[in-house]
């Protein structure tokens, strides 16, 4: 499958999208990139950087509820709205809701036809978050993190490889699509970096391995 839209451009795109988005059109995405913004070496260097714990955090205290999201982006649209107007194809919307389009689920490779068989996946689970240092944070941090457009933490994939997925890290879940285990293991990394999170023994192994993908 294509990689998908690197998020410089990404960014571009959705305010782009934003403009024509209450007028009803059919939208086009940015063009894609051919390759993922870094290269596994920035990323393992960016890697080694991270705490390393023997162990994830304790789950006691988290709720999804301690997350806010999705917030509004104006106009009657929210985050949602947003992810799917960036990764979709043929996006067209009914004022500012997405009412059609197609997306290539990121984990999976399934072709999506219709924005409700899709789902906008965390990169870095909530749970995951809260057990490697979110549970510290206030809730407007969490909030910040649980909508974060401007980094690789929000992505279109089918509701079962979100379902499959659910809260694990690559130690123990990774994409049935092996061609996306390059980039994923690369944006795990950076929002790691981004949100100051801890990883375990585990997880940095098989993140290292998974930049041997590259």
């Amino acid at each position: 499958m294509p990689p998908r839209t690197p998020f410089f451009a990404a960014v571009a795109a959705t305010a782009l999208l934003a403009l024509s988005a209450c007028e009803g059109v059919s939208l086009e995405p940015a063009p894609t990139s051919t390759g993922s913004t870094k290269d596994a070496t920035a990323s393992a260097s960016e890697l080694d950087t991270l705490k390393v714990v023997t162990r994830a955090g304790s789950m006691s205290g988290y709720s999804r509820e301690k997350f806010p999201h999705w917030r509004s982006t104006g106009s009657n649209c929210d985050v949602r709205d947003s992810v799917l107007k960036r990764d979709g194809r043929n996006v067209k919307t009914s004022g500012c809701n997405v009412v059609a389009g197609t997306w290539t689920s990121f984990y999976d490779g399934k072709v999506l036809n219709a924005p409700d068989k899709v789902d906008i996946d965390h990169m870095v689970p909530l749970a995951n978050a809260w057990r490697s240092g979110a549970s510290k944070w206030t809730t407007d941090q969490r909030e910040e993190f649980a909508n974060d457009l401007d980094d690789p933490q929000l992505i279109a994939v089918s509701a079962s490889s979100n379902r499959s997925k659910g809260d694990q890290d690559p130690s123990t879940w990774k994409p049935t699509e092996s061609s996306s285990w390059c980039e994923y293991a690369q944006d795990w990394i950076a929002v790691k970096v981004k949100w100051k999170l801890t990883v375990t023994t585990k997880e940095k192994t098989a993140l290292e391995d998974m930049l041997g993908s590259c």
